[in-house]
């Protein structure tokens, strides 16, 4: 079980030999939906991808996703983000490369 949300690592009404699209929330390294993602594998499902909600675009999930071979489709990402409040004010051109620079090295940022 994963240990954040509803603490499931998976949730939904599945039957034996389904070809599923798993569906997640929020993609930030990709490691819970991964490990989901298998676990369905190792259990005689035929995973065609992924889909998120939102995905903050790390590297590091890039590289995840494409060493599992799963396809990840997300129906919006962090530069969207940042362009809409950009858009609706919320923050200035100025701020636009710390908030890139977080995306790129959340851990070391000093924003």
């Amino acid at each position: 079980a994963k240990d954040h949300g509803m603490e499931n690592l998976i949730e939904g009404r599945i039957t034996r030999g389904q070809k599923l699209v798993v569906v997640e929330d929020l993609v930030s390294t990709g490691g819970s939906s991964l490990k989901a993602a298998a676990e369905l594998s190792r259990a005689g499902f035929d995973i065609l991808g992924m889909v998120s909600i939102f995905n903050y675009g790390f590297d590091v999930a890039e590289k995840q996703f494409a060493s599992a071979n799963v396809k990840l489709v997300s129906l919006s990402d962090y530069a969207a983000l940042i362009n809409a409040a950009v858009v609706g004010g919320y923050v200035t051109e100025n701020q636009v490369d710390s908030l890139k620079a977080w995306r790129v090295d959340p851990a070391n940022w000093h924003g």
